[in-house]
């Protein structure tokens, strides 16, 4: 029986296509802007290595499925590539590949010794009881297991999956390779090598940006009236984040709809009944849509959804005076452009939700040498390379008159660039 069903992902397809288009269109005008030639580009615009496995798993009925999963490495100039391996129904090969190009431009931005790497199974664990999921994921370790490696290829948590996860993965590693690996993979259980701070890292790392893009348009964030489109991992801790700090959190949304409040949504209520996929507006009668959401009057938008929300027939409506990304994608080029020409202040994806990535590399690193921080430490230095980082993207923005999402690009690729230049590759 093969898990993959024909025809469920042809949207998500044609969504990580022009996902992919886009990274690619900016790739290379951040490129035309620092002067590179041609065969940079070409060099970035795939990743190196792009492996499809099929993973055989016995079900709890006995029968077998197929499954099909990817690995996607774009460039290890710099170093050992580094990305999430996400559980969903509807992975794809383009998909992989668009966030394994968006992994290095992360890296880059926040100046990690790492290029990007992702990967992905076809599969709904929603569906699968837990001893299936850990077959799953011990057969998808053994797939790849050529490929990754504390010194190749570091895996992470990404969209259903967990520290149990990936506690699996590294345990199958560490009995093929006959010794303990905790640097394999990070997003791990404390007990076995993970770093404090690390589950709530995107948010927090989002949290600072919005607080450095605040300071910029002068406003007070005390007070200040905020919408989070998404209510999973980034979006609660967000939404939690924002209104500890005295901001009004007047819109929440999950795949079901949204809530709205002008005075301020009781966070605390909602994130004590939402279930365990960020799911809370269904216990609500007067819900909005995700697009009335996105269009409530507001200070500050965080799109932390899925990709492709804010487009050239909605960013006229948008009356936020800042958007800060922090879901994968959520407004494409034309929008950018938009917003921008109105002055809107947009943080991109690649800058804003470089947390998660920034703690996986402190984890790595306390992995490495046997040392621990508390969470005080992870983030003090969290918080410095966040805003270190902003305050590069927004001086190229200033500096060279382009958009944000174009400075972070232009950022992002240049470590990349030089890197393979001095190994000799281009």
């Amino acid at each position: 029986m093969d898990n993959k069903k024909e025809g469920s992902s042809t949207n998500n397809q044609e969504n990580s296509i022009d996902v992919l288009h886009s990274t690619r269109t900016v790739i290379k005008r951040a490129l035309d802007r620092l002067g590179y030639p041609q065969e940079v580009y070409e060099l970035m615009k795939e990743p190196l290595r792009m492996m499809t496995v099929r993973i055989p798993v016995r079900m709890d009925d006995g029968s077998i499925e197929i499954f099909t999963g990817y690995r996607a490495q774009h460039n290890d100039a710099v170093g050992p590539t580094k990305g999430g391996v996400r559980f969903h129904p509807e992975v794809s090969e383009t998909e992989v590949k668009a966030l394994s190009i968006w992994m290095s431009l992360k890296a880059g931005i926040v100046d990690l010794p790492y290029g990007g790497g992702k990967g992905g199974i076809v599969c709904d664990p929603r569906e699968m009881s837990f001893p299936e999921l850990e077959r799953l994921s011990r057969g998808y370790v053994r797939a790849i297991s050529q490929i990754v490696g504390p010194t190749k290829d570091i895996p992470a948590p990404d969209v259903f999956t967990n520290s149990q996860i990936m506690a699996w993965m590294m345990d199958e590693y560490s009995r093929m390779k006959e010794f303990d690996s905790p640097g394999f993979i990070t997003g791990k259980p404390i007990v076995l090598g993970g770093s404090h701070g690390r589950e709530s890292a995107t948010a927090k790392g989002v949290t600072i940006c919005i607080k450095e893009a605040a300071k910029k348009k002068g406003i007070n964030i005390e007070g200040a009236r905020i919408v989070i489109q998404g209510f999973g991992n980034a979006g609660s801790f967000l939404a939690k984040f924002m209104h500890d700090a005295g901001a009004k959190v007047v819109g929440i949304s999950d795949v079901y709809g949204g809530l709205h409040d002008p005075d301020g949504l009781d966070i605390d209520y909602l994130l004590d009944r939402r279930d365990s996929f960020g799911t809370v507006t269904k216990l609500f009668k007067n819900t909005i849509s995700n697009q009335e959401l996105l269009e409530l009057d507001c200070d500050i938008l965080v799109p932390a959804a899925i990709e492709n929300q804010i487009t050239i027939e909605n960013a006229h409506k948008i009356k936020a005076n800042i958007i800060v990304e922090a879901a994968n994608g959520p407004t494409t080029i034309e929008a950018t452009e938009e917003l921008s020409n109105r002055g809107v202040l947009l943080v991109p994806d690649v800058l804003a939700s470089a947390g998660g990535v920034t703690v996986s590399y402190f984890e790595w690193v306390q992995n490495n040498q046997g040392f621990y921080w508390t969470e005080e430490e992870v983030g003090e230095r969290l918080e410095k390379v966040m805003v270190t980082s902003f305050e590069n993207v927004y001086r190229v923005a200033t500096s060279r008159r382009v958009d944000m999402r174009l400075a972070a690009y232009m950022v992002g690729v240049r470590k990349m660039a030089e890197a393979s230049r001095f190994r000799g590759w281009i």
